[in-house]
């Protein structure tokens, strides 16, 4: 007579149940709240705010005397305190939160004969330093499609040689008048000066002529159309223009 089987099966689940509950016991030896992989990303430190762009070769003091409101800036770096050669070269920044970008660019210019001055006064053949803004321009020639207010005029006509003996025909073909010493919403050719005439003005950024100014900032023609199509009334355009180490300050 054989035995019954059901006690052999009983073992059998006994069994695997002891099997089950120790493999449990192991697993919940992990404290809780353990970190996973998938955890350990979160924990990571949060990355840096992106810090805005800010123009190359400018100290602190030049920045701050750029106003919020401008979101375009002509860059005119000299060479030296008393040299005549310069670049020039454009800025935007259509989002403060990102700081500036370059525009157009760089552009050979030259700035006047003795270099530069913090004080400029009349006849001293130096280019003021400083952020002046720009808001008019104007010239000899037709508007070749300036977004400032321009004032075609044939007064605008100049003559005779420079410094080198370069002629100066067509200097003022085209112009951008600069903020120094002179009243904001009036043509290039408006004498008033406000700091009065000893100080100095009619500084304006104007066509090439091969050779140094009497304290303006000259560009290639074709660079001063573009200007013309690029600078923007409703970005507050201003220029900032020195010597290298004055605009480093």
């Amino acid at each position: 007579m054989s035995l019954p089987r059901r006690p052999h099966v009983l073992l059998v689940v006994l069994f695997l149940l002891v099997i089950g509950c120790s493999a449990g016991a192991v697993q919940s030896t992990a404290p809780r709240g353990a970190a996973g992989p998938e955890s350990s990303a979160a924990a990571s430190p949060p990355a840096e705010p992106v810090r805005p762009r800010e123009i190359p070769g400018l100290g602190p003091l030049v920045r701050a005397e750029i106003p919020a409101t401008a979101r375009q800036a002509v860059v005119v770096t000299g060479e030296g305190p008393d040299t005549n050669l310069s670049s020039a070269m454009l800025y935007t920044r259509d989002d403060p939160a990102l700081g500036w970008r370059p525009e157009a660019g760089p552009w050979p210019a030259h700035n006047g004969r003795e270099g530069w001055t913090d004080h400029h006064v009349a006849g001293d053949l130096r280019s003021p330093v400083g952020v002046f803004g720009l808001t008019d321009a104007g010239g000899r020639l037709p508007d070749p499609g300036a977004l400032l207010p321009y004032d075609e005029q044939s007064r605008f006509a100049v003559s005779g040689e420079g410094f080198y003996g370069e002629p100066l025909e067509g200097s003022f073909d085209y112009v951008v008048a600069i903020n120094y010493n002179r009243t904001p919403g009036t043509t290039p050719l408006d004498r008033t000066r406000p700091l009065g005439g000893e100080r100095g003005g009619g500084i304006w950024i104007h066509v090439d002529h091969g050779g140094p100014t009497q304290g303006c900032v000259s560009l290639p023609e074709e660079r001063m159309k573009e200007l013309l199509r690029l600078l923007d009334p409703v970005k507050y355009p201003v220029i900032v223009m020195g010597d290298a180490a004055a605009l480093s300050r």
